[in-house]
């Protein structure tokens, strides 16, 4: 049993060390830092593009901003220091995601409401739909279903020549 358990946790110790390795890869290189901030700020000229990936001829804002986010990346500041800096400088709108503190966090929870609001709603539809009593027909008639409905039809095809 011992045996076993030495084996599990060296193979548990390489599984994280496996994933320590993967997590940080790049964690400490300014290009893969300014890339991953890039891609968390939209550029504040109304293109309504991911910063890194503002495209339109002419842009006046977009050089500026990789400027000072390249800048910030070499000087060695935090990521959140530098997402604080933008948001200070640019307002709440330079951020691509909202964050996760405060009313903000609606935006991410308000989405999961309505679609569950709506499934739940489209269910109780289908069921009051499916569960609906059967039409009440005047002088006692009832609605014609199963065999019966199938002998009619047959009765009307060979009437019609269908």
């Amino acid at each position: 049993m011992t045996r076993l358990t030495q084996l599990l946790r060296r193979l548990l110790s390489c599984g994280l060390l496996s994933l320590a390795v993967f997590a940080f890869t790049g964690a400490g290189d300014p290009a893969t830092r300014f890339t991953e901030l890039g891609h968390q700020m939209m550029c504040i000229c109304g293109c309504n593009q991911i910063l890194l990936e503002c495209n339109h001829v002419g842009c006046p804002d977009s050089d500026g901003m990789r400027n000072e986010l390249m800048t910030a990346v070499n000087r060695g500041d935090s990521d959140s220091l530098v997402e604080q800096a933008f948001v200070q400088k640019y307002g709440p709108t330079v951020l691509a995601a909202p964050t996760t503190t405060g009313f903000d966090r609606t935006a991410w929870i308000v989405p999961f409401v309505a679609l569950a609001l709506g499934l739940t709603l489209v269910v109780l539809v289908i069921r009051s739909w499916k569960n609906r009593p059967a039409p009440v027909l005047a002088d006692g008639l009832r609605p014609v279903r199963g065999a019966e409905l199938e002998q009619f039809r047959d009765q009307a095809r060979k009437e019609t020549d269908l």
